[in-house]
């Protein structure tokens, strides 16, 4: 089964982080099974120095994997290999209805593009990221050639991705 993908991005602190949890919430409150893919730019660490999973990680292990009762989770150190693709990592979640995807500007999936006046980076990115189909701004979008949403009207922005990823 190929999974349906809706993206989220932005320029940092445009919202995206925040958009994508206010809409993992709205569309499992709507009955959806939601998964998500963050595509962090820097290295980072889900783990804490001294317990018994980094201690194994620190090691050398490739892969660890913590199990417990309430949840698991799998490390993969890439250990000098490539950044897995997207779809890669798509392929290795459960199915779900949708996956919403923060970051991965550049991949084909459609996108919402997050702006925010208190971003840094406020350069457009319609016309020169793929597959945007719709912007979330916190101020007036003139001229768009995709719709516009307010980026607090999340139950708008909710119904709009249910209708691009077809799950109505």
């Amino acid at each position: 089964m190929t999974q349906r993908l809706f993206g989220i991005t932005g320029w940092k602190n445009s919202g995206k982080t925040t958009l994508t949890e206010r809409l993992v919430t709205e569309l499992t409150h709507r009955g959806y099974r939601v998964s998500t893919v963050k595509h962090a730019h820097h290295a980072f660490d889900i783990d804490t120095p001294g317990t018994d999973s980094f201690r194994h990680r620190s090691a050398g292990a490739s892969e660890v994997a913590i199990v417990s009762s309430t949840r698991w989770a799998l490390m993969h150190e890439l250990r000098g290999e490539s950044e897995p693709t997207l779809h890669a990592i798509i392929a290795r979640l459960e199915p779900c209805d949708i996956v919403l995807v923060e970051g991965f500007k550049a991949a084909p999936h459609p996108k919402i593009e997050c702006r925010r006046t208190a971003s840094k980076e406020r350069t457009p990115m319609l016309g020169t990221i793929p597959a945007i189909a719709a912007i979330a701004a916190d101020h007036a979008v003139e001229e768009a050639a995709v719709p516009v949403f307010d980026l607090d009207d999340v139950a708008a922005i909710a119904s709009f991705i249910i209708g691009q990823a077809d799950l109505a």
